[in-house]
């Protein structure tokens, strides 16, 4: 189900994530949406993200997302949340991943909202 608001663009984003649902979290981005996974880690159009979603899929963890702060002007979007992730490690030994996360939307020609920029791990990348 598409985002009809910036708001809803976290809540889309766990949803999908905690379904397992790949093709509804790129369904989330634009075709040419980049996901900065760390420094020199950049994920950019739909090949390089569906990927960079099948690894992070492979955690079968669950996702809380809560949205923080969203800015919007006009056609775009800033958004900041605050995420936790839980599951196993390879090692299959409980994690508990957390962080901050940017991330800037556009609206679409139907009116749904798209991400362009993601930065899951904000706080890593922006010190």
């Amino acid at each position: 189900m598409p985002a009809t608001s910036p708001a809803e663009m976290h809540l889309r984003f766990a949803e999908a994530f905690n379904r397992g649902d790949r093709e509804s979290l790129l369904a989330l981005y634009e075709p040419e949406a980049t996901y900065v996974a760390g420094p020199e880690q950049l994920a950019t159009g739909t090949a390089q993200l569906s990927a960079a979603f099948q690894q992070l899929l492979a955690l079968k963890g669950h996702l809380a997302l809560d949205t923080r702060f969203v800015s919007q002007c006009g056609d775009l979007a800033l958004l900041i949340g605050d995420w936790s992730l839980t599951g196993a490690g390879s090692d299959g030994k409980a994690m508990v991943l957390h962080g901050n996360s940017v991330q800037v939307a556009r609206r679409q020609a139907d009116g749904s909202w798209r991400f362009v920029i993601d930065i899951p791990s904000g706080e890593r990348i922006l010190r």
